[in-house]
């Protein structure tokens, strides 16, 4: 598969030339199979979403949407998505069940709608259409994908393990593993959800929005240390770790440090950036 990173900053967008060469879009991947000419499943749509339009080549999208869950920097990008919103798309947009039972348009529209925008989720252009998905194996877009619920601050979070029978990626990139206890090194636990995510994956795409000297005072809003996304890949098997949901205050600079602290051992470690592409 090709993977491509479309948006890879967390919690709000970053602006300026400080994050000029990793980018300031938030949350998105786009996955196409092995020689298709565009992506046909989307993880996650933040405002890096915009991006895929570019790939597309002129197409319309015909593909699905799948949310890890719904905060701001993971679904803000849908209303601005010119290959989506025109009408011969065909997108499908899925999220995990919500704990409440609320189905997936009435909670999108919770955020897409007057007053909070001009338009709902049912007034795009194209054939939309909206569900919710379970904890367990799915079939999507042609890939096996296994959804398991991962610990983060405010409603339900999935990871997904995403196959297409010959290379598999994982993407946690919302984790808060000190939610269930610190761990063996402080940094959280190794729970049995993100290790069958990430067992002998081709890449581990993880949350990395924190360093362990800031888990003290930020851990509280639900993200994972670099180094945690590191330890779990080197326990699962995993053949490398993309360090990804930069915070947003992270320079490039500053995220260069980060690639050489944790770089040059097993498994092999990149920091995701905007525009970067993948052959699995």
């Amino acid at each position: 598969m090709r993977v491509h990173f479309c948006g890879v900053r967390g919690s709000s967008p970053a602006l300026g030339p400080d994050f000029a060469r990793y980018g300031g879009h938030t949350s998105c991947l786009a996955l196409a199979p092995d020689g298709a000419p565009a992506p046909t499943l989307i993880l996650d749509a933040g405002i890096g979403v915009q991006r895929v339009s570019a790939l597309q080549d002129g197409a319309p999208l015909d593909g699905t949407i799948l949310l890890t869950h719904l905060h701001w920097d993971h679904i803000l990008g849908l209303p601005f998505f010119a290959c989506a919103d025109r009408e011969d798309a065909r997108v499908s947009v899925v999220l995990p069940e919500q704990e409440d039972g609320r189905d997936a348009l009435s909670v999108l529209s919770g955020v897409m709608s007057p007053p909070y925008y001009p338009i709902g989720p049912t007034e795009l252009r194209g054939t939309w259409t909206f569900a919710t998905i379970a904890a367990g194996e799915h079939r999507i877009e042609g890939f096996e994908v296994l959804a398991r619920e991962i610990p983060h601050k405010g409603g339900r979070t999935f990871g997904y393990r995403v196959s297409d029978g010959r290379s598999t990626l994982t993407y946690i990139p919302d984790h808060c593993p000190t939610a269930l206890g610190p761990g063996e090194d402080g940094l959280g636990e190794r729970h049995p959800a993100a290790l069958e995510l990430a067992r002998d994956a081709d890449v581990l795409v993880h949350d990395a929005q924190l360093l362990p000297e800031e888990l003290a005072a930020e851990a509280r809003f639900g993200h994972a240390a670099a180094d945690y996304a590191v330890g779990l890949a080197r326990h699962a098997g995993a053949r490398s770790v993309a360090l990804f949901h930069h915070r947003p205050d992270r320079s490039d600079d500053a995220l260069d440090a980060l690639a050489r602290r944790l770089g040059g051992g097993t498994p092999s470690v990149s920091v995701a950036a905007e525009g970067s592409v993948l052959e699995l």
